[in-house]
């Protein structure tokens, strides 16, 4: 039976295992046979949370997620330059290495804002021949670069923190430099909330786990008013042992970004999300099994791919239409999941040949 296709983007496949497209051009009406009462339930649920599986609506969904994601950036950006350029003033002033160290780490944080700029940018492209899931792995890369420049702002810290400890130094002005460790703190944690919250809403976890650097980075300058409070009291090496504290703190970022980064690189994901599409896949009528489903974020959004065991004496068409429904249902289940490709396998009864023995000698 050769393949047939539909105009719009969601695949299938149909009892016999082969592949086909599958939309809702058609005022997006999955009856399919259902009794009255199941048509009505359906409408009610669409007023309730509504959704759309047309092309067009899932790629503005994307488009809008993604500016969501850039305003967030920008500002943030714009918030954290203006702390760190503030607080550079005051290092060139006082002399503080600690205070050195946490404008560094704003600088750092700020200018992480560019790769994500740049991938949410790539991530409105649209998926081609050559790149057939589109471009949303663009933020994995960002994450990458940002683990990187965490990195080395945890090394220049570390390095001017020693340098002080080796050749001690008084600091100037302490109660400026303590200013300036508020005014750190304030616009970090103000970031922090905007970026995590934005991060949650749209699903990046790029976003996310740059907001919560620069929640560390709101404590950490914290930290530097211990120093400056030393250095107030004549302790000279207040200021470094912060400094080396701040260090420290910058690290444990460093540990956190780069496991977030590396289960999305490995396709990790909340295993509750897959509890959740199992329970609503198994609740579509004629899913007899969920013999299968597997996630993956690709950028920030989510696609799956279900293995449905029916009914063998089903047609044809009436498998493909449990296979419309199964991925309706988990649209509607999983956030931010944009599509899913269904298989449907027929049940095997007694003496059935199972057709997929042909392929065990290849997922050996």
């Amino acid at each position: 039976m050769k393949a047939h296709e539909h105009p719009h983007t969601p695949a299938h496949r149909d009892g016999h295992g082969h592949g086909h497209d599958h939309g809702h051009s058609h005022d997006h009406d999955h009856g399919h046979g259902k009794s009255p009462w199941s048509r009505w339930k359906h409408q009610v649920t669409h007023l309730v949370k509504p959704h759309s599986h047309e092309a067009a609506d899932k790629v503005d969904s994307a488009m809008e997620s993604s500016a969501e994601g850039m305003r967030a950036l920008w500002l943030s950006l714009a918030i954290l330059g203006a702390t760190a350029v503030f607080q550079t003033v005051v290092v060139l002033t006082s002399g503080s290495v600690a205070l050195l160290g946490d404008t560094i780490h704003n600088f750092a944080d700020a200018m992480t804002a560019l790769p994500l700029g740049v991938a949410f940018v790539l991530g409105r492209r649209a998926a081609n021949r050559k790149f057939t899931y589109g471009y949303g792995r663009a933020e994995d890369l960002a994450g990458i670069v940002i683990v990187l420049t965490i990195a080395a702002s945890a090394a220049v810290a570390a390095y001017e923190a020693i340098d002080r400890l080796m050749n001690p130094r008084d600091i100037s002005h302490p109660g400026v430099v303590a200013i300036a460790a508020v005014v750190g703190f304030i616009g970090n944690e103000w970031v922090a909330r905007y970026r995590i919250g934005v991060g949650r809403k749209i699903g990046s976890a790029a976003l996310v786990a740059d907001g919560l650097h620069a929640r560390t980075d709101g404590f950490t300058s914290l930290a530097v008013l211990a120093g400056a409070g030393g250095a107030a009291l004549g302790w000279r090496l207040a200021d470094p042992l912060v400094g080396l504290l701040i260090t420290a703190a910058i690290l444990l970022v460093l540990k956190d970004a780069a496991r977030e980064v590396f289960r999305r690189l490995m396709d990790s994901v909340d295993p509750a999300l897959v509890d959740t599409g199992e329970a609503a896949t198994r609740d579509v009528p004629g899913v007899l099994r969920v013999s299968e489903l597997r996630m993956r974020w690709i950028g920030h959004k989510l696609r799956a791919e279900a293995t449905v065991e029916v009914d063998g004496g089903l047609s044809v068409q009436e498998a493909h239409a449990v296979a419309v429904e199964v991925e309706h249902a988990l649209i509607h289940a999983v956030p931010r999941l944009t599509a899913a490709l269904v298989h449907t396998d027929p049940a095997l009864g007694p003496g059935v040949h199972d057709p997929h023995l042909k392929l065990a000698h290849h997922t050996t």
